[in-house]
């Protein structure tokens, strides 16, 4: 008890470390999600939200709504975002995962004290550790179901299974890891076998209620996602495996996997080949090490099923049901890993690996806590500024939640930036394109972020996969370089310069007002409508619109107006590329104020805008 105790207050003062870490990532999803419980407590995800230019239903979110209901606890006690309470308030479920693998490790291992400071010294748990997301609340009751099971506490498992179950959906991967353990060690307790229902029926009931009360079912809302947006693409699930191969092999401190000898050994020629002819050893040679744990968990099959083939049973669904590769979905599994481990070696190792470990996992959070603490500062020293214009905020995550708190607004793709708005971007943070409405952009403020720490989980030039796999396989990166690049600039009104417009002009952006997309190629989508500001021709001109309507656009009424009045108009029976012209206008001078819109709209496969038809040239021509 001596022993788990001080572990705990290791756990405590960890946490407290990091009481000040800025908000990161996802918990700007997840305060948004607190905000809108304290309005409709038994619907929290029912609202939609501005994500990346777009507006989706947080309905769809990729986890029940557990954590929102406990941030929207916490936020109506703190009385608003601070962050020392929000992270006050999530050490205990540090707590209950470390304390579950305390009661795990002491039926399973022979070396417990070492297997769970191992536990504490996964990178995952130190750096993720300090996020609002749901990491650890779901660590704790998932650790805190397989503990109580094992342990044949009835009650305390089935309330953990509900609350896992209710904080995300990978908690119904306890049916078959649990069926394993009550297979091989107590198959008569039908109690068990009772309990093995929980999550599924948690689910259920969830599912049905809210399709009762708002008319859809979340995971209905969840799937149309994936299909929409390509998430389940077979690119996407092929790099989920490789970047989760490599981050298993940093569960435990790599060194401690060669020592497992005949797993290591039997790959060693594969570990020579992968740095001698790869262009990413560190991603290869940590890609082998994470298949030598798996050749490891083989190995012990026969002395140990249950550890085994819940690493098995994991990594299995966890190939198959995420997509971005992230080193926390493992979090879960690192218990089994570490506690195989311990058993198979002597304690002095075991010790000087945690040691280690935690040394890297600390410089880790301490450079992603430098990350995200940039755009804190950047927010606040611009909240002068913020008060007295209209601020537009370019990206999502930290810089995201407080731009708003500060008083910026989302934008969103086909959003009209006019003179006199400001708007704070970043470079890695998705920003979109956006127009300026016939203004330029002045530079007002910029800052580059760069942790002294010299590692990196993400950055501008970073290949790692720590969070996500879209950049490369590495776990991690050792690099100075600039993880981020923001800056603040103010729209300032110009007269327009072109009487005709091709959108593959520079100069396009800043004569677009309103409801045309970023280029693509030569041309730009526009969604229903679009205003664009000419400068007015000084002879006798036409206004024309070069388009190409899609084989999978609806609209076939296209029209022109100027300055309010429309001058054109035509229907197309079939899609193609039209030119579309006024009757002749007079001369004029001055700014004129240009319209096209089309009848219908739709969205495409794997895309959220709303589109008309694609523009390649507008403006006046002379005859």
């Amino acid at each position: 008890m001596r022993k788990l105790l001080l572990i705990l207050g290791l756990v405590v003062l960890l946490r407290l470390a990091f009481i000040n870490q800025p908000i990161q990532g996802d918990d700007v999803n997840y305060l948004a999600e607190a905000q809108h419980t304290l309005i409709e407590p038994l619907h929290p995800n029912h609202f939609n939200f501005a994500f990346q230019g777009e507006m989706v239903a947080m309905q769809g979110n990729s986890h029940p709504p557990f954590n929102g209901l406990y941030l929207g606890a916490v936020l109506a006690l703190a009385g608003g975002v601070k962050e020392w309470a929000f992270h006050l308030a999530y050490i205990p479920f540090s707590l209950i995962a470390v304390w579950a693998m305390w009661l795990i490790a002491t039926q399973t291992c022979t070396r417990p004290t070492e297997a769970v400071l191992l536990f504490c010294a996964v990178p995952a748990f130190v750096v993720n550790g300090g996020s609002l997301e749901t990491d650890l609340p779901f660590l704790a009751f998932f650790m805190l179901s397989v503990a109580g099971f094992m342990r044949g506490w009835t009650v305390v498992t089935a309330l953990a299974m509900v609350l896992a179950a209710m904080t995300a959906y990978q908690a119904i991967f306890l049916v078959p890891i649990l069926g394993v353990f009550l297979w091989m060690h107590n198959r008569t307790w039908k109690a068990g076998w009772a309990l093995l229902l929980v999550a599924p029926l948690t689910f259920g009931v969830w599912q049905l209620f809210e399709r009762s009360s708002t008319g859809a079912m979340p995971a209905a809302v969840l799937v149309g996602f994936f299909s929409k947006y390509g998430l389940q693409a077979l690119s996407n699930k092929v790099r989920n495996a490789a970047a989760l191969t490599t981050h298993l092999g940093w569960i435990v401190f790599p060194l401690l996997v060669c020592f497992t000898q005949r797993a290591f050994m039997a790959t060693v020629p594969i570990l020579f080949i992968a740095a001698l002819f790869t262009p990413d050893a560190f991603a290869a040679i940590s890609m082998v090490v994470g298949v030598c744990v798996l050749v490891f968990a083989a190995q012990s099959l026969r002395k140990n099923v249950f550890l085994a083939a819940w690493i098995f049973v994991w990594i299995a669904c966890a190939f198959a049901v995420f997509y971005a590769g992230s080193a926390r979905y493992l979090l879960p599994m690192a218990a089994p890993v570490i506690l195989l481990i311990s058993n198979k070696l002597p304690a002095p190792l075991l010790r000087g690996a945690a040691v280690l470990q935690f040394a890297l996992s600390l410089a880790l959070a301490i450079a992603n806590y430098q990350h995200w603490d940039g755009y804190r500062e950047f927010a606040r020293s611009l909240e002068k500024e913020t008060s007295t214009k209209r601020t537009w905020v370019n990206g999502e995550w930290g810089l995201r939640h407080y731009s708003e708190d500060a008083g910026a607004i989302p934008i969103l793709r086909g959003q009209a930036v006019q003179p006199g708005d400001m708007v704070i971007s970043s470079k890695l943070a998705n920003p979109i394109e956006f127009t300026t409405g016939g203004g330029v952009r002045v530079p007002l403020k910029e800052l580059s972020i760069q942790p002294w720490m010299p590692l990196r989980i993400i950055g501008l030039d970073s290949r790692s996969a720590y969070s996500d796999a879209s950049k490369g396989l590495r776990p991690f990166e050792f690099s100075r370089g600039v993880a981020d690049v923001v800056r603040a600039e103010v729209v300032v009104e110009t007269e327009p310069t072109a009487e005709y417009l091709k959108m593959t002009s520079p100069e396009s952006g800043q004569h677009i007002v309103s409801g045309m997309f970023e280029m693509e190629d030569k041309w730009r989508w526009m969604s229903g409508s679009a205003v664009v500001v000419l400068k007015r021709p000084a002879k006798r001109s036409r206004l024309q619109a070069v388009i190409f309507i899609h084989d999978s656009a609806p609209g076939r009424e296209v029209a022109i107006t100027l300055d309010g009045k429309q001058v054109a108009h035509a229907k197309y029976e079939r899609p193609g590329l039209y030119t579309i012209a006024s009757e002749p206008i007079e001369p004029g001078s001055g700014r004129a104020t240009i319209g096209l819109t089309i009848d219908k709209t739709f969205s495409p496969p794997n895309d959220r805008r709303k589109l008309g038809l694609i523009l390649t040239e507008l403006g006046f021509v002379s005859f």
